[in-house]
């Protein structure tokens, strides 16, 4: 049980992770506050989604994301 277990990610890409999810809620909120009938004002319609797609987008770079790696550290 010496063996140090890895994770799948380094703690940047859950940084990155957990800034798009609070991305993702502004987002849902900003669509809850339009004032208009069944959502269909500005923010309903174009700025909520904008922010929504924002933060799937930092999800994926979230998850595709590869730190650089300096060997002189692992020796």
């Amino acid at each position: 049980m010496s063996e140090k277990r890895k994770l799948a990610f380094n703690k940047s890409n859950y940084m990155i992770m957990i800034t798009g999810v609070v991305v993702l809620v502004i987002g849902f909120i900003i669509m809850t506050m339009d004032t208009q009938p069944y959502g269909f004002g500005f923010l309903g319609l174009t700025l909520g989604p904008i922010v929504v797609m924002i933060g799937f987008l930092m999800q994926f770079v979230a998850i595709m994301y590869k730190p650089k790696t300096n060997t002189d550290k692992d020796q």
